[in-house]
């Protein structure tokens, strides 16, 4: 299986509202991340759009449809026709999310929750390998946010993702935000999380707003805010070079706002560099 060399670049998740600032050019981002489920067509001027834009940037595919967590597997007609996009783009890498989607007749287009036990990771690691064989590529396996745990549950989250990057060699997508969202809501330390998650298969980080109460939402359509801000400060600090990406998927604001956001971020890890050095 092919490796993914760390990245430090700092970017942003590619929205239709914003895509004639980045086809005026001189936008002041790293590289992109898609939806891969928004362009995985025939043709179309969003496929013509981001062949375009992979010209001018490195291209990350985010997959929300995958669904490693599937007991029945993961479906081939899915498989090829990610990989044919693939292959048209050259991503820099790929990546999906810890959870199901999908039985074989439906697609619930929701990130669902996995019990955290041995067998689900059998299943996960499985389905992950069969994705990684059949795209000839590496992935990254993000974390969820979470609302609801299992009393079947085996080990921590975090556990059970060092698992699947030892057993598969896979990549990790570190989402801060989901991270402070699933905290909240289940009350485990934040701090904990990150100590668990081996750091030398982290390839990527996101940030994001979630809509805070009793339980947290992970809305991805708010500003980042302090307590990932500050979670963010702790990875970059443990974590080495690795690619940032705002996301942002409600809510859209000028394109202006974001790249303040992700001003932040490069302001938050110049700033440890500076102290390390």
């Amino acid at each position: 299986m092919s490796t993914i060399s760390p990245f430090g670049g700092f970017g942003l998740g590619l929205r239709k509202p914003h895509y004639p600032d980045f086809l005026a050019g001189g936008v002041p981002v790293d590289l992109l991340e898609v939806i891969s489920e928004n362009y995985m067509v025939a043709g179309g001027k969003p496929l013509r759009i981001l062949e375009e834009l992979r010209a001018d940037f490195p291209v990350i595919l985010h997959g929300v449809s995958m669904s490693v967590g599937s007991a029945d597997g993961l479906d081939p007609v899915y498989l090829a026709r990610l990989k044919k996009l693939a292959d048209r783009i050259e991503p820099l890498w790929m990546s999906d999310h810890l959870c199901w989607t999908r039985t074989s007749a439906h697609n619930s287009h929701d990130l669902l929750p996995l019990p955290l036990t041995e067998e689900a990771l059998a299943v996960v690691c499985a389905n992950i390998d069969h994705a990684q064989d059949t795209l000839g590529r590496a992935m990254l396996i993000e974390n969820p946010s979470s609302y609801l745990t299992f009393p079947e549950d085996e080990m921590a989250e975090w556990e059970f993702l060092a698992e699947i990057s030892r057993r598969t060699g896979c990549y990790l997508l570190l989402d801060v935000n989901n991270i402070v969202v699933s905290a909240h809501n289940h009350g485990f330390s934040a701090q904990d999380y990150l100590a668990g998650i081996p750091a030398d298969r982290v390839r990527q980080i996101h940030l994001a707003g979630n809509t805070p109460g009793e339980i947290a939402i992970d809305t991805h359509d708010q500003p980042v805010p302090d307590a990932v801000w500050r979670l963010y400060a702790q990875a970059v600090a443990t974590l080495g070079p690795v690619a940032t990406m705002i996301e942002r998927d409600g809510n859209i604001p000028p394109l202006a706002e974001l790249l303040g956001e992700l001003d932040q971020a490069r302001a938050l890890t110049l700033s440890h560099n500076a102290v390390a050095a």
